[in-house]
């Protein structure tokens, strides 16, 4: 149904009421039409949402469709790792999305690990190759890093202690992830660098989002969002013509698959991926 001849995953976050959970239900189900090859479900600051994120991956897993799970590692210890990964694999995860994780406001840094490459080469000798693990990518740099150059090269030794893949932090301007993998390729970098993508259906809260994140937003994209106010449509309608182009530039670069951040919504990256299939 896509129409796409490549691989597309998907990520939710867990919802946080049984009303949520049935909302997200339906949502999943209208986007299991799409085929992902996965789709992932995030975790919340410390471990906050863990019991919500391993629910809702329980429930992908039982509609029958790959999960990965977010894993985050900042304020963890070896043994309380060593527990959620047994857990993970006991339910039947073979993916997981490493991170370091944001701490919870009010919390010191603890823990034993400090960065996301601690975590995946933790997983690699504790597992082996039982699990397939992605990294976060940032081609327009992390928000904390001190310089591109020392965010480049903490991108390259999360995937050497282990990482199968990327998955990139969302962005609006494609030159800015070619130049950040053929960047990292130089690095020795050899796995698949996935675009993650955030379709447009509100103008605050993507500004919210970008603003917090350090995704940029560039210019004439946020000046139109802005003048179109409170018009939803327009924004939906924009939003949808800058994503979709925005796809088909890094399909036409020959990207290996494409990550799609739903936000728990289906109607937008359906339309995404039906503009794309008209195109």
């Amino acid at each position: 149904m896509s129409g796409l001849k490549l691989p597309i995953s998907l990520e939710f976050f867990p919802p946080k009421t049984p009303e949520g959970a049935e909302k997200l239900r339906g949502v999943r189900q209208a986007l299991y039409g799409l085929k992902p090859e996965f789709c992932s479900v995030t975790y919340g600051a410390g471990g906050s949402t863990q019991e919500g994120t391993f629910s809702t991956v329980s429930a992908i897993l039982n509609e029958g469709v790959a999960a990965a799970s977010h894993f985050s590692c900042i304020g963890a210890t070896k043994a309380s790792v060593r527990e959620e990964l047994a857990t993970l694999k006991a339910m039947g995860v073979k993916r997981l999305v490493a991170l370091r994780g944001d701490l919870p406001s009010g919390y010191g840094a603890g823990g034993e690990f400090h960065y996301a490459s601690d975590l995946v080469a933790f997983i690699r000798a504790e597992t082996g190759d039982d699990f397939h693990i992605e990294v976060a990518a940032y081609p327009e740099i992390h928000p904390q890093a001190k310089s591109p150059e020392a965010d480049l090269q903490a991108f390259a030794t999360k995937v050497k202690a282990g990482a199968n893949s990327a998955i990139t932090q969302y962005f609006y301007n494609s030159d800015a992830y070619f130049r950040f993998v053929d960047d990292a390729y130089k690095l020795g970098v050899d796995v698949p660098i996935v675009p993650g993508i955030m379709p447009i259906t509100s103008s605050s809260q993507l500004l919210r989002f970008s603003d917090a994140c350090g995704a940029e937003i560039p210019r004439w994209i946020r000046l139109r969002l802005q003048g179109y106010g409170d018009d939803i449509d327009s924004i939906k309608a924009f939003g949808l013509e800058v994503v979709s182009d925005l796809c088909e530039q890094l399909i036409n670069g020959g990207v290996p698959a494409i990550h799609f951040y739903t936000m728990n919504q289906s109607a937008a990256t359906l339309s995404v991926l039906s503009a794309l299939k008209s195109r």
